[in-house]
Parts: structure tokens; sequence; C-alpha cells
């Protein structure tokens, strides 16, 4: 087995490239695996699947990918998407940052302070004792003093093949994140789920400047939210409740969202509802399946930090940032904010071990 590293990072979204950073700064030159192409863990983490991020603060919209060009090793120029249209400016492209453009700012930003990027996936720990040992898919081993687990959550989609058609082009699973852009503003939108997220996201949704309509599309004929969540969507003027539905196919023109094609979960009946964009709500899963019994988790499956204010885990030297920890904010700016709490952590247990 070789050196045992001072620190592993075990994710490469917005957590885990902020770990990166911090923790390369200080000198703890971090390895960091990114994952391949499997949902659980992605390169670049879930903002890969994300078009325009208005709400990372630093980004306005501008000519950011005269700079992103510029900033970004022309090696991996191939991966940035292609620049929106519609939005010239002077002549320049003027729009906010892409979540993968977002994303190879970080990921170089790490690289530049020495961060050894792998790309391949951890498939089990053995967190029993020091060193900890993380077992990649290919390779060996490699014993780690701390490890920062950032793999994330994904969210739960409904399985249509006219869902994955439409997504980014007007089905997303963040209203936060996305209801604001110009895809979705002032249109109708339907919001599925009918939980506290949902109702969250169309009160959400209804709030904006200039709303419309919000459908909160539900397969039974009360929510499950809390009473308090329920009461403000249902007294909302701009939400409809869709009762005992479940949404058959996304309808679309191609580019756009269009429609929904509902069933009645009673009678059987088919409908359709005009709507520019489909907010599905139906919760998130952690990916933390290759930890199970290595660590103490909530009963969604979620890492839990066992101290307040701190990223430590149940295990001393392992620690956990990002939404894999996190099933409350799940924003980027969240994710990258407890990514510099975990190498901060990090660095200070080291100092306290002798390493």
């Amino acid at each position: 087995m070789s050196e045992i590293e001072r620190t592993v990072i075990i994710g490469s979204g917005p957590a885990g490239w902020s770990a990166a950073i911090y923790a390369a700064r200080a000198n703890l030159k971090p390895l960091l695996y990114e994952g391949t192409v499997k949902p659980e863990m992605i390169p670049l983490g879930q903002l890969a699947f994300t078009t325009e991020v208005e709400n990372y603060a630093g980004f306005p919209a501008g000519n950011v990918r005269a700079f992103i060009e510029s900033a970004v090793d022309k090696d991996r120029h191939w991966n940035l998407p292609p620049v929106p249209k519609g939005h010239e400016r002077d002549g320049q492209p003027h729009y906010a940052v892409q979540g993968v453009e977002l994303m190879e700012l970080m990921k170089q930003q790490a690289l530049n302070f020495g961060t050894r990027v792998i790309g391949d996936d951890i498939v089990d720990v053995d967190f029993s004792a020091q060193p900890l040992k993380v077992i990649p898919a290919s390779g060996e081993p490699v014993e780690a003093r701390t490890v920062i687990i950032a793999t994330g959550a994904r969210a739960n989609y409904l399985g249509l093949d006219s869902e994955e058609k439409y997504k980014n082009k007007g089905v997303s699973a963040c209203a936060v994140c996305d209801g604001a852009l110009p895809l979705y503003r002032r249109k109708p939108l339907a919001v599925i789920g009918g939980g506290d997220t949902a109702v969250e996201e169309a009160s959400y949704l209804a709030n904006l400047d200039g709303a419309d309509k919000i459908y909160l599309v539900h397969r039974r004929d009360e929510l499950r939210a809390s009473k308090v969540m329920q009461e403000r969507a249902l007294k909302h003027p701009k939400i409809e409740m869709v009762w005992n539905s479940v949404v058959e196919e996304v309808l679309g023109d191609g580019n756009q969202v269009t429609g929904l094609r509902l069933r009645n979960t009673v009678d059987k009946s088919e409908s359709e509802l005009t709507v520019a964009g489909m907010f599905v709500a139906i919760g998130h899963t952690p990916n933390t399946g290759f930890l199970s019994g290595k660590l103490d988790m909530n009963s969604k499956g979620y890492i839990q930090w066992t101290q307040a204010f701190r990223t430590n885990t149940s295990v001393p030297g392992v620690f956990a940032a990002g939404d894999v920890a996190d099933d409350y904010y799940r924003q980027a700016i969240t994710s990258a904010g407890t990514g510099c709490m975990a190498a901060l952590d990090a660095e200070r247990y080291l100092a306290e071990i002798g390493h």
C-alpha cells in the first residue's frame, strides 16, 4: 500500500471542489475522487445537469464565457456547454454562468493549488481504525488520515421517457434554483408532489414577481405536508390544486415543455394541463449506498453531523459536506460553504493528532 494520504475527498460537486481548494491551500495535498458516469457520483456533481445558475454569489450575468475560456485549461474546453442563444449584448454573449461552467472553474481553482484528481468511483470504505481506508472500483485501496465525503444527493424523478427528454427544457427538480429563469418567468407551471418540499416549491414559484398560475399536482386527495404549509398553499390565490392525478407524459414542442398529460387516479380519465414547466418535488436520495453501516445516518439516509456548526461524523477523521448531509437547503452555495468547513475541520483534526 502506498503512502498514507492526509486528506481524501470523495465527490466533485461544489462541496468537493471547495473542500479541495481549502485543503490544498492548507498544504494537505488532497486526493479527490470525482466519480465516473454513474448517477450516484458523477463528475462535477448535480450542477452538471443544470443550465444557467443565477443565484450563486459573485457570478452576475455577463460575458462569462470569455473569462471561463481564459481560466479553464484548454484540454477541458470540450466539456463546456454551448453558449446560450438570445442573450447577446453589444455583440457579446450575456448570460448567467452555466452549471458545467461554474464547476469547471471550481475544478480549475482546485487544480491550480495542487489537488490530485482520479476519475474513479469509491465503492467501499473501512473506517474501523486509523488509517482510514477507501476502496475504489479499480486500483488498490487508499489509506488516509482524514476523509471528506461530498457525494451529494440526487433528485428523484418520475421515470418517464418524456421527462428525461425535457430535462433543462422545462423539467426541473429545483424551483429555488431554476424558477426565476426566463424559461419559466410569468408562465403557468406545475409542481409534482404533496409533501413539504412540493408545497414550499409551489409557494416559492407563486411568490415570484409576476408569477402566473401554479398547479400543485398530487396523486391523492390530501397533502402530506405540515398543516401550516398546507394552509399556506390552499389559501394562495395563485396556487391551484390538481388532486388525484399523476403525470403520464410530459408534452412539448421539442425545445420546451408545453403541457402535461395527466391520469386521474380515481376514475382513470386523462386530461391535459397547459404549462411551460414541471418541477418534480418527490424527494431526493443521498449518495450514501457505499457507506452502509459505516457512519451514522438519519432515517432518510443522509449522513448525520455530530456537532453543531461542524462537519464531523460519527467516525473521528471523517467529515461530510454538501447535500450528502443536508436534506434541507440543498443549494450550490450552501454546499460550497460546508466544503470549506469540512476542509478546515480536517486540517484541525490532523493538527490534533499530530499530522
